[in-house]
C-alpha cells in the first residue's frame, strides 16, 4: 500500500484474477457453447493491449506536446472503427465512411465541449485528463455506434416492401424510412439510459470505483462520475443520430427510390 492508501497489485494478484477468466473459459466448454476459444483470446488480447497502452501512456505522460496526443486520440478512432467493422456482418451502404464520419463528429465535439467547459484542466492537450475521457467517451460510443448501423441495416431489410409502398403513395426517403430511422436510434440509446438507471443502486461504475480505491473522497468520485455519464450519453446520441441520419440515405437513389442492389437480402 503507498502513501496514498492505494493498494498496488502484485504480478500473483493479477494471475489469481486471471484465473476468474480460465473459470469461465471452463464453464463455457462444459456447455459446449463453442466460444472457449473467443473468451481466451479476447482475454489475452486484453491483457496485452492493457500493457502496450499503460507503457504507451507512460512515455506520453512525460512529453509536453499535443502532437503525441492527438496522435494517440487518432489511434484510438481508427481502433474502434475497425472493431466496430468487425462486430457487423451486414453493413450499411459507405459503412466506414459513414461511421467514421459520425464516430469524429459525436465523440470530437462532445469531448472537445467536456474539457473545455466542464473539466478546465490546462492546457488542453493534457494527456492525464484527455485521454482517459476520450477513451471512455469513444469506448461508449462504439457500442451505440454499433447497434445503430447494425438495426439500420436490419430495418431497412426486412422493411423493404413496407418502404417501397410509402414512396409509391409520394412518400420521400426520409418519411418512408422513419420507422426503421426510430427503431435503430431507439436501439443505440437503450443501453446508455439503462445503465444510466442502474448507476449508483444496482451498481457502482468503474471510474467512481477507481477513483475510489486510489483515495479520493466518494463525493467528488460520484460528480466526475455523473458529469463524465452526461457526456457519453450526448456523445452516444449524436453519433447514432448521424449514424442513421447518412446512413439510411445511402439505401435510396437520389430521385428518392429504394435502391435494391443495398436492401437485398
Amino acid at each position: 500500500m503507498d502513501n496514498q492508501g492505494l493498494v498496488n497489485l502484485s504480478l500473483l494478484d493479477l494471475l489469481v484474477a486471471y484465473g476468474l477468466v480460465l473459470v469461465a473459459v471452463v464453464l463455457a466448454r462444459l456447455k459446449r457453447i463453442g466460444q472457449e476459444g473467443q473468451m481466451l483470446w479476447a482475454s489475452l488480447r486484453m491483457v496485452f493491449q492493457l500493457l502496450a497502452v499503460g507503457y504507451l501512456l507512460h512515455f506520453i505522460f512525460a512529453v509536453k506536446s499535443p502532437l503525441p496526443v492527438l496522435a494517440i486520440l487518432l489511434l484510438m478512432g481508427v481502433f474502434s472503427l475497425q472493431v466496430i467493422g468487425g462486430r457487423i456482418k451486414t453493413k450499411v451502404p459507405r459503412f466506414y465512411r459513414v461511421v467514421g464520419v459520425s464516430l469524429l463528429i459525436g465523440c470530437g465535439s462532445v469531448t472537445f465541449l467536456f474539457c473545455t467547459l466542464v473539466v478546465h484542466y490546462s492546457p488542453w492537450y493534457d494527456p492525464r485528463y484527455l485521454i482517459p475521457l476520450a477513451g471512455m467517451i469513444i469506448g461508449n460510443s462504439m457500442n451505440g455506434a454499433s447497434l445503430a448501423a447494425e438495426r439500420l441495416g436490419s430495418e431497412m431489410r426486412e422493411r423493404r416492401e413496407e418502404i417501397e409502398t410509402a414512396l409509391c403513395l409520394g412518400a420521400s426517403a426520409r418519411q418512408a424510412s422513419r420507422p426503421a430511422l426510430r427503431n435503430a436510434f431507439k436501439a443505440a440509446i437503450m443501453p446508455t439510459v439503462n445503465t444510466m438507471a442502474a448507476m449508483g443502486i444496482v451498481s457502482l461504475p468503474g471510474m467512481m470505483t477507481g477513483q475510489i480505491l486510489s483515495g479520493t473522497e466518494p463525493m467528488v468520485a460520484v460528480r466526475y462520475q455523473v458529469a463524465i455519464m452526461c457526456a457519453i450519453t450526448g456523445a452516444v446520441a449524436i453519433t447514432a443520430y448521424l449514424i442513421v441520419l447518412q446512413g439510411y440515405r445511402r439505401y435510396f437513389t437520389k430521385a428518392h427510390q429504394l435502391d435494391f442492389d443495398q436492401v437485398r437480402s
